[in-house]
């Protein structure tokens, strides 16, 4: 059976050339890199050197990148560290109503420790516009947090917009930049922002390791304690590997940055098209325009996106119903809910997302799928039964 793997927003399969850069660090530069013996120090080397590489391909200072176990703990870190170490200054925090798993969650935790917690409003298409930051923003805010892209539908954020606004209130900006590294120019400095939160596995680099970046002069709480890895901020032992493994990913990605999203997004606009031309009822979710190459999401009305998800993957064919940090949920996307759709057609949303190693060959094979799938779902579907003979229909 033909395998087809269209969830590369999830993570993405290491690139073997990375894989074969981080390979002597498990065998013959195995030292644990805070030993002062000459293990230790072969350790030592690799990250400082991933680190200045790391830095340098972000235009960012090495004392600014923070090693971190992925995206989670990044967001986690950014939110409850920023809000602790200045909870003086305030005690408002504003997020994005679309932000992942990972910072709903945080800035949910941080509302039932007395913070007073705005969840940013979004349009039709999943964008936090600057007018709606003015609207919730005061002096007495200490972090704004939004996106940079959004992890299920592709949406991007006016980063730089919307940092300006923070700034002016005296506020600190954090962007969750995990869907974009890689993926779309990232501009640390011009758009001014004071933490980026990244993670290795969505350029083709290793699962378990991330990035904080944290500019000079901030210093949020630590949240994991123990050792003095991380110039004392971040306990833990360095996982050298992947720290290597990371650097390497990163630097191919962002030399072949504008070759692949090219090529990914013609890859995606084919797709789009075809499905919008095959399949009725199908609503393409996100911002038409300002957008990662490599998403594409759908909801299909009258049936359920798991159902759809299950054919799919029957015929070798992965994708995903909303994110997959949220896959064990039976609840809507609270995404789609944030845009204005309706709870009955989130219900219905998939997610492609393309890759590097994404064929149009590939892309024949899953619409084919995808339209006989959604056409014998909606065969036994009661909803679409009903739809077909009421005129009033909405």
């Amino acid at each position: 059976m033909r395998r087809v793997y269209l969830d590369y927003s999830a993570t993405t399969p290491v690139d073997e050339r990375v894989f074969e850069a981080m390979k002597p660090y498990y065998t013959e530069m195995f030292g644990n890199a805070n030993s002062l013996h000459c293990f230790g120090r072969e350790g030592a080397t690799a990250v400082d050197t991933s680190r200045r590489k790391i830095a340098a391909l972000l235009d960012v200072k090495p004392t600014e990148i923070y090693f971190t176990s992925g995206g989670t703990e990044g967001d986690n870190w950014a939110l409850k560290g920023v809000a602790s170490a200045y909870r003086n200054k305030g005690r408002r925090i504003i997020v994005s109503s679309v932000e992942h798993a990972a910072m709903i969650a945080s800035a949910k935790q941080l509302e039932s420790d007395g913070f007073d917690v705005v969840f940013l409003p979004v349009d039709g298409g999943g964008r936090v516009l600057p007018e709606f930051l003015e609207k919730v923003i005061t002096d007495d805010t200490v972090l704004v947090s939004v996106m940079t892209a959004n992890n299920e539908i592709g949406t991007v954020q006016p980063i730089k917009e919307l940092a300006e606004i923070a700034h002016k209130h005296g506020a600190y900006f954090h962007t969750d930049a995990v869907q974009a590294v890689g993926a779309i120019p990232i501009d640390i400095r011009g758009w001014n922002v004071d933490m980026l939160t990244f993670s290795a596995h969505k350029f083709y680099g290793p699962k378990g390791i991330g990035a904080l970046f944290i500019k000079s002069g901030i210093k949020p709480s630590k949240i994991i304690t123990g050792g003095h890895q991380e110039r004392s901020m971040r306990g833990g032992t360095t996982n050298v590997p992947a720290v290597v493994g990371m650097a390497a990913a990163l630097e191919l990605a962002l030399d072949n940055l504008e070759e692949n999203s090219v090529r990914i997004g013609k890859l995606r606009d084919y797709f789009v098209e075809e499905i919008e031309k095959k399949v009725p009822y199908a609503i393409y979710n996100g911002d038409r325009v300002h957008r990662v190459p490599q998403n594409a999401n759908f909801a299909f009305e009258f049936i359920e996106g798991e159902s759809l998800l299950l054919r799919l993957d029957m015929v070798g064919i992965a994708c995903s119903s909303g994110s997959a940090c949220s896959s064990g949920s039976l609840d809507p996307s609270h995404v789609l809910l944030a845009t204005g759709l309706p709870v009955e057609k989130a219900h219905g949303s998939i997610r492609f997302s393309f890759g590097k190693y994404t064929t149009k060959e590939d892309i024949d094979y899953v619409i084919e799928n995808v339209v006989k799938a959604v056409e014998n779902l909606r065969s036994i579907s009661p909803l679409f039964s009903e739809f077909k003979g009421d005129k009033h229909y909405v």
